[in-house]
């Protein structure tokens, strides 16, 4: 039997034919798909669910699937009184710098690492890959210290975005797949533009960036939906109440906050990503194969 027919699989085509295991795969994958559903949707429906719920109700019955009265007034509410659009505009900047230098750092030195290969590259590339090993939690203590007076100059960059968007700038994942996907490129290509009198910084924006776009969309989605759930780096250095982000503010609100309209701030904070992700769905498919770590 050919293996380009379309019929290998974990389950043989004669294993199929058994009227056992066919029966068996039509109660299951049905099964499946709706545990799988349920464990996709379920929270986002009960946020819905709890956003639009007085909040007694919530405390009395919080597995209810659907309010007894929908408290449309909920929503509104919770944008004027917990401030929510000042704690967006500061998410959104956070979110905004984070990805730049996320983006910066992963193209340059995937770049300087798969394309320009200097010789002292492959003991960068461990020395990148080393650091996926050590726990974040591990390294908070050194990194704030290196916030409040940085090398050379001494200044502190506390409670101000630079302290949140520098150290997100060194994600090492992110480096490593741009890295794989420059590596697939054609080399030909390359050596056929230096032919030609291109130089490095030519090379970088003319050749590889342009044929880079589904890896930037993956790699800039990726930066997006981690820096906009962030929560301890940005609790610590930025103290100021009035600069912290939305996964920051929520939990200091809800002490002195209706759960109701807590659970609305919650559903207003998780439509932004959601949409996001609605829309670039098809990258993120495309990109399946680019982050996964190939030979």
């Amino acid at each position: 039997m050919s293996d380009d027919d379309g019929s290998r699989g974990v389950i043989s085509p004669a294993d199929r034919r058994r009227p056992s295991v066919r029966w068996t795969l039509r109660i299951s994958q049905p099964v499946i798909l709706v545990a799988v559903a349920i464990a996709g949707l379920g929270p986002i429906l009960w946020t819905v669910k709890g956003a639009l719920s007085p909040t007694q109700e919530i405390l009395k019955d919080p597995l209810r699937l659907w309010p007894s009265v929908l408290q449309w007034g909920n929503l509104p509410t919770a944008w004027e009184n917990l401030r929510l659009g000042r704690y967006l505009l500061n998410t959104a900047v956070l979110v905004g710098g984070s990805w730049f230098f996320q983006l910066l750092v992963a193209t340059c030195g995937a770049y300087a690492l798969s394309v320009l290969r200097p010789r002292y590259g492959r003991v960068v590339y461990y020395a990148v890959l080393a650091t996926l090993f050590i726990p974040g939690t591990t390294s908070l203590v050194a990194l704030y210290l290196v916030v409040l007076h940085l090398p050379l100059t001494g200044v502190s960059i506390a409670n101000t975005p630079w302290a949140v968007w520098l150290p997100a700038g060194a994600h090492a994942f992110n480096v490593l797949i741009m890295k794989q996907f420059f590596d697939s490129l054609p080399r030909e290509l390359h050596e056929a533009a230096q032919v030609d009198g291109a130089g490095p910084w030519r090379l970088f924006w003319q050749i590889v960036m342009p044929m880079s776009g589904p890896i930037v969309a993956v790699v800039s989605l990726l930066a997006v939906m981690s820096a906009w759930k962030e929560f301890l780096w940005p609790m610590i250095v930025i103290s100021a109440p009035d600069a912290q982000p939305l996964s920051v503010a929520l939990p200091r609100l809800a002490e002195t906050t209706q759960q109701n309209q807590v659970i609305a701030g919650m559903l207003i904070t998780i439509i932004p990503p959601l949409l996001l992700y609605l829309v670039f769905q098809r990258h993120i498919v495309r990109g399946i194969g680019f982050t996964g770590l190939k030979g």
